[in-house]
């Protein structure tokens, strides 16, 4: 077998080189930590040829590294007499920080192991509002108890925005809504969310049945900018050039919250993606309007070849997204 597994274009470390890798690195550190390894031995026995013994050397090159060590320093670490081996004060800080300085090192090697693996590292994930309202907040909970050392960086912004975060190398991966099967090109893309739109109507004109759509193409629109979402921005506006109607839109809104806002305060009627409804506002009533057959989508982007981290997260929600399905 290879030392490499090749993912898209580039080489991934396969577990021999890692392996190989990592026995290097724990070769390097216990040279360069060596002295200290040797300090701490004395320091602990406060008698040197038990420290040797305990290090499986002979006395007198223990004695050499620790008069070394102590010239670099330029300072006593120790008071010796022929009877008894003591701490100095500065002897005594040094413990301190080399017992934390030996235990950072032990723990390295596992953490770049799980940082190549994706279990630890940075996530810097973005997400539109919409996706708030439905399975994200589940999955982040989840996918926090699963990789503790993973931190999460959150960040909501809009479609616009997030594409000139990835251009800036701002975020790693992020949630965008569009119209179904519009997903920006040139990043890798999973599907996270297909729901309907629904109307977000103010109360005093809702009723008790469902509106008719010539009513609802009547009413002036609350709707967000098209810069946010080019592809679902038209597709609304295309439902309602379909039947013979430009809308008349009242008033534009980045925030869904602030979108709903604006209907409760009669400004208009709003299509908004159907997990937006656990957003409950005095004044506004959400309908769903038969055979309008308006939806959106969202979708996970990430580029490729894809960091561990974010390979882990898109697994992750990938098997969240099934159990919610299989249990629907």
């Amino acid at each position: 077998m290879g030392a490499n597994v090749e993912y898209g274009d580039a080489p991934v470390p396969g577990p021999i080189y890692l392996s190989w890798h990592f026995d290097m690195l724990r070769v390097s550190m216990n040279v360069e930590l060596r002295p200290l390894r040797q300090f701490v031995a004395v320091a602990e026995e406060l008698h040197f040829g038990r420290a040797a013994q305990r290090l499986h050397m002979t006395q007198p090159p223990l004695t050499q590294a620790i008069q070394l060590l102590e010239s670099q320093l330029g300072v006593r670490l120790f008071e010796r007499t022929r009877r008894s081996v003591a701490l100095t004060p500065a002897g005594d800080a040094l413990l301190l920080h080399a017992r934390r300085l030996l235990a950072a090192a032990e723990e390295l090697p596992r953490l770049m192991q799980a940082a190549a693996e994706g279990f630890s590292g940075q996530l810097r994930l973005a997400f539109v509002s919409s996706i708030a309202y439905g399975p994200l907040p589940e999955w982040l909970r989840s996918f926090r108890e699963a990789h503790p050392e993973v931190q999460l960086q959150l960040r909501e912004a809009t479609l616009d925005v997030q594409l000139q975060a990835f251009e800036a190398d701002e975020i790693d991966a992020g949630f965008v809504l569009h119209a179904p099967g519009a997903a920006p090109p040139g990043f890798a893309a999973w599907t996270a969310l297909q729901e309907p739109l629904v109307l977000a109507l103010p109360q005093g004109k809702a009723g008790q049945r469902a509106p008719r759509l010539s009513e609802v193409l009547a009413q002036p629109l609350v709707i967000f900018p098209r810069d946010i979402s080019p592809s679902l921005f038209d597709a609304v506006l295309a439902f309602y050039r379909g039947h013979g109607v430009t809308p008349r839109i009242a008033q534009e809104a980045i925030q869904m919250q602030t979108i709903v806002n604006l209907v409760s305060v009669g400004m208009g009627v709003a299509w908004v993606p159907h997990s937006v409804t656990q957003l409950q506002r005095p004044g506004v009533v959400y309908r769903q309007l038969p055979g309008a057959g308006l939806a959106s989508e969202t979708s996970l982007l990430w580029r490729e070849p894809a960091l561990p981290v974010v390979q882990r997260f898109v697994q992750h929600v990938r098997g969240r997204r099934n159990k919610r399905q299989s249990r629907a």
